[in-house]
């Protein structure tokens, strides 16, 4: 039965001309009269330019995407004309929505107003680029939400609210618990009470932890770079220390390779430690130099929204006017840096193969020796060196530049991690791909009806991780162990914040009790802690 027929009085909507005024637009009245509350005005009509405060809430509430409030902009007059409200009369309607929605991220809020309008100009002029800039962080490094961290030998978890968890190999207090005593499950850094960390990043025997206040602290060995392995500082840290050379930059990230480390601002700048004294990051530092140095060359005035060290190379993803696009710095070999060869580039260079690839990158991960990138579009992108497969093209090929993986073409990829020869791919269904190298059982393929089956088989395509799928819930991030010297194993964190954690747990890194004679598990096991 329709509208009319049952006596309901019927709506009538007038033709909207794209880029005609929304002050001028009406909807034509209910044919019942009665008054409203718009004063003398028609009942039903309600001009939006008599109130524009609420058209602000509702972009404001509704959390609209930078693009979309662009395209009100480019469409209707309404919203690009000055507003006449505080604290700029002259922003539109959608640069004030931008604004607001900006103020809402923790690492906006404590910002002084010129600083604010500085990284208003660094973005590139607009509240909605800056607001881009801020959501596409938040995405990349899972700030604000918890987060699980593989390092070498140990672990850490983050919980949503800020609490750390950390468990494994303590053989240089990188567990922060004051002791040098390993821990076979998740136990809680104590010492930080008060403290919200919003980031975590694990090392050869190291442990960076980043506040919602910027402030870095670290413990462990007492140098920021490992010039070879068992190196370490003249000193070990046991407790979270604040690092003090950094207390003047505010910093959101922290990526540690194998001779460095690297920390990014809030305002898009990246600062490197311990490179060593062959200049191959535009400056040259001593193994154990305390002091953060700029990285020089391109990225100085781009904002970048992530870092990612991989053994002896960089990658930054940078946010500009013109979309999203990747730098690499350091060493080439392998064609890890993405340029189409093998040469060094001591100064950040723009990996030029995305625009002809004409893919937009939203995720960048840089394994020891070769990376990955996801696409706006899904579309997974690996290079650098192939072995045991770890590119997921079907070989142990090496590729100078990003390929796109063509067996991934048919789901829409969200995520992705790599560490030494192993890559994984979370989709938006939340299913998990692995590939690579399959020692250790760090891939999770484990198919055999005895439980052994081929989890230590190298897999040249990605396979679907089936173990994953028993947990009947989507996965959102997955990290594994990014590190030439240490037996991998892998975390899986789900929407609901459950932990599962599978391959080598000879430290305890797994965070569960491993039986007799037992080095590592194959199967996914539930982490007894709460990152709710």
């Amino acid at each position: 039965m329709d509208a009319t027929a049952s006596g309901t009085p019927s709506i009538q909507y007038r033709n909207i001309v794209v880029d005609q005024s929304i002050s001028t637009l009406v909807v034509s009245p209910f044919t019942r009269q009665q008054r409203h509350c718009f004063g003398d005005s028609i009942p039903g009509e309600f001009p939006l330019a008599a109130n524009p405060s609420i058209v602000l809430h509702v972009l404001t509430g509704c959390n609209l995407d930078p693009q979309d409030l662009a395209k009100l902009e480019a469409t209707c007059s309404f919203f690009r004309a000055p507003a006449n409200f505080a604290p700029d009369h002259e922003l539109s309607i959608s640069e004030l929505a931008a604004l607001d929605m900006c103020q809402k991220r923790a690492i906006f809020k404590p910002m002084a107003d010129d600083e604010r309008e500085a990284l208003k100009q660094r973005c590139g002029g607009s509240w909605k680029l800056v607001l881009r800039f801020l959501l596409a962080g938040e995405a990349c490094g899972r700030r604000e939400k918890s987060q699980a961290i593989a390092g070498p030998g140990h672990s850490i978890a983050v919980t949503s609210k800020g609490s750390v968890f950390s468990f494994g190999s303590n053989s240089s207090g990188q567990l922060g618990h004051g002791t040098l005593e390993e821990e076979w499950r998740p136990r809680h850094i104590r010492s930080l009470q008060g403290i919200r960390i919003i980031q975590a990043a694990a090392g050869a025997g190291r442990t960076m932890l980043i506040s919602d206040a910027g402030r870095v602290y670290a413990f462990g060995k007492d140098s920021f770079g490992e010039a070879e392995y068992g190196g370490q500082g003249s000193k070990l840290v046991t407790t979270p220390q604040p690092v003090e050379s950094l207390k003047d930059i505010f910093v959101v990230q922290a990526a540690i390779g194998n001779f460095f480390t690297g920390v990014l601002s809030r305002e898009g700048r990246v600062y490197t430690f311990s490179w060593g004294n062959d200049a191959k990051l535009g400056h040259q530092t001593e193994p154990n130099d305390l002091d953060p140095h700029p990285l020089l060359g391109p990225l100085e005035n781009i904002p970048v929204v992530q870092i990612a060290a991989g053994y002896c190379y960089l990658l930054a993803l940078t946010c500009q006017p013109g979309g999203m696009s990747v730098y690499s710095v350091g060493c080439g070999l392998g064609g890890k840096l993405g340029h189409g060869s093998r040469t060094d580039e001591r100064y950040p260079r723009l990996i030029e193969q995305f625009q002809t690839l004409n893919l937009q990158p939203m995720v960048v991960a840089a394994g020891a020796w070769h990376a990955a990138v996801v696409g706006q579009d899904g579309r997974v992108c690996t290079w650098g060196w192939g072995r045991y497969g770890c590119l997921g093209h079907g070989n142990e090929d090496c590729e100078s530049v990003p390929k796109v993986i063509e067996s991934l073409s048919n789901i829409k990829a969200v995520h992705v991690a790599t560490g030494d020869y192993t890559t994984f791919v979370v989709s938006d269904d939340g299913d998990v791909y692995s590939f690579g190298c399959g020692e250790s059982s760090s891939l999770g393929h484990s198919t055999g009806a005895d439980g052994q089956g081929n989890r230590h088989t190298n897999v040249l395509n990605p396979e679907i991780v089936t173990s994953l799928k028993q947990v009947k819930e989507r996965v959102v991030q997955v990290s594994l162990t990014n590190s030439i010297y240490w037996n991998a194993h892998t975390f899986a964190l789900t929407e609901s914040s459950k932990l599962y954690a599978f391959g080598a747990g000879d430290k305890g890194q797994l965070g569960v009790e491993l039986v007799a004679n037992q080095s590592e598990r194959e199967n996914p096991e539930l982490v007894e802690v709460d990152l709710s």
